[in-house]
């Protein structure tokens, strides 16, 4: 798999700006006035306690149509993506891992990829050529070679579906991955597995850009971003370096409410 050359240029990759939120039916504001720069090469971690509008940050990115942008917007390589269909900005280079992925019975991995893969490239894609994709990223991830063959997320463990996820990114090479509670129900073991793979992803995409979205620190010490922001009520009320996740980690998410900033 070819290495990504490093591009120079210190022009952000991804733009959020002023960016609010309500539901589709614009009764409830959830996202408001956020913004987030995110530079080629960067890893940024998004903190924040239940409620308090990561996941629908992560969905809105996406264009989940579900919630509705009344101001701001985002921007993907200098280009207003706000108003683009989920399609579009995932064939543009922009990649979801779900908190909770979804069971698609009789695809099986392979072929769900083939098809991803096709999109992306916008041609046609052989099972050939994604097997060949898959497999030396599923040794890496530890996954068993049967694992391509199963259908999508069906019977899957915790691990195994957050591996699968990492797959998936590793194989279509986007070029912003937002990383939604990765570590959401892994013990230990399976969360380095999973820390391990985006690494590897990076280490071999050296312009992806991550937004990793988590409740706890545990992940951010294996992955050690470059930049921490907290979520309070929808707004992004501290931003910092990992010491800011360690702060956290000890003292909890009382001390940034916002009636208390």
């Amino acid at each position: 798999m070819p290495v990504s050359e490093q591009n120079p240029s210190s022009s952000p990759l991804f733009e959020i700006n002023d960016l609010t939120v309500t539901t589709a039916d614009g009764e409830t504001e959830i996202l408001k006035h956020v913004n987030l720069t995110i530079k080629s090469g960067e890893l940024h971690a998004l903190m924040g306690p239940n409620g308090s509008g990561k996941s629908t940050l992560a969905s809105t990115l996406l264009g989940n149509p579900e919630y509705e942008v009344i101001e701001g917007t985002i921007r993907f390589k200098d280009e207003d993506i706000t108003s683009w269909p989920p399609e579009e900005r995932g064939q543009a280079g922009l990649f979801l891992a779900f908190q909770y992925p979804q069971e698609i019975p009789g695809v099986s991995v392979r072929n769900f990829l083939t098809q991803a893969l096709q999109a992306r490239k916008g041609t046609e894609v052989s099972t050939i050529e994604t097997y060949v994709a898959m497999q030396e990223w599923m040794q890496r991830l530890s996954i068993d070679s049967s694992f391509m063959d199963r259908y999508l997320n069906e019977k899957f463990s915790g691990g195994e579906k957050k591996r699968n996820e990492i797959l998936q990114m590793a194989v279509l090479e986007p070029e912003i991955a937002i990383l939604d509670e990765t570590d959401t129900g892994l013990d230990i073991d399976a969360l380095r597995v999973v820390a391990n793979g985006v690494e590897s992803v990076r280490s071999e995409l050296l312009n992806l850009g991550v937004l990793v979205i988590t409740h706890f620190q545990r992940l951010l010490t294996e992955l050690q971003p470059d930049h921490v922001h907290v979520m309070i009520d929808g707004q992004i009320v501290r931003s910092g370096g990992i010491e800011l996740a360690e702060h956290i980690e000890r003292e909890g998410y009382e001390q940034y409410e916002l009636s208390k900033l």
